[in-house]
């Protein structure tokens, strides 16, 4: 970026990734907590989950700690999602 302070671009991938994985949680609540699934696709969930690892990679490639963290925190909120949803539609 132009004329931009390097920790300032990383402070807004930082507060963009700590949204990101907020927007996850109600999800994640509904899955682990509330023991509901309908309605969740896996196909889209691991279609997320395989964007979502070649932004990693590209963090990693680019150097960003704000790509990598935020990627790493919501592959794993993904990966939770589709732990929980498998369990939940064996046991049911």
């Amino acid at each position: 970026m132009i004329g931009m302070d390097p920790l300032l671009v990383e402070s807004i991938g930082i507060v963009a990734g700590i949204l990101g994985v907020i927007a996850w949680l109600p999800q994640l609540r509904r899955v682990w907590k509330e023991k509901k699934h309908e309605g969740i696709s896996l196909p889209t969930f691991w279609l997320v989950a395989s964007a979502l690892s070649l932004w990693l990679i590209y963090g990693f490639l680019i150097g960003s700690l704000a790509m990598i963290f935020a990627n790493i925190a919501a592959l794993g909120c993904i990966l939770a999602l589709i732990i929980g949803v498998n369990r939940l539609r064996r046991e049911g």
